[in-house]
């Protein structure tokens, strides 16, 4: 798995925490392991733009993911074919608010979010009761098997 992270953000994070839980759910999820996905760090202002530009909607927000392949889960007897999952933009500023609202770390909060994304690359969506209740549920069952403890209170926007 190709997992590359780029930091502009100018917030010093645990990437190499984050590669690993990218890499966790990508086997859980029964991707190639071939598969290819990117992470940016953004600053407040970067993110502000690509929220406005792609969402329509004002201010920076936490997390948007941007699908390429549009490769979905496979199964242990059939894994998704190689290919590029997408890019995941993150804030840390904005991870580090929601994180001291929620009272946990901005680092569980980056973990959090890295999880919402990559499920959001796969597929997933919450637009609505049914579909929110799926996708949140797989985001806790992944975070806490990776943390090997229940995972931190979903504190996205």
């Amino acid at each position: 798995m190709s997992i590359e992270i780029n930091n502009e953000s100018g917030v010093a994070v645990r990437e190499e925490e984050l590669v690993r839980l990218v890499r966790h759910i990508l086997e859980r999820m029964h991707l190639h392991p071939q598969t290819e996905l990117s992470i940016i760090m953004a600053d407040v202002e970067n993110m502000e733009k690509l929220h406005i530009e792609w969402m329509d909607e004002p201010g920076p927000t936490d997390v948007l993911s941007f699908p390429m392949d549009e490769l979905r889960p496979g199964t242990p007897e059939q894994p998704t074919p190689a290919g590029l999952l997408g890019d995941i933009v993150l804030c840390p500023a904005v991870a580090q608010e929601q994180a001291a609202a929620a009272g946990h770390s901005m680092e569980e909060e980056l973990l959090l979010l890295t999880t919402h994304g990559v499920l959001h690359l796969l597929g997933y969506d919450h637009a609505d009761p049914e579909e929110k209740a799926e996708m949140f549920g797989l985001q806790r069952e992944l975070l806490s098997s990776y943390l090997g403890r229940e995972a931190p209170r979903e504190t996205m926007q």
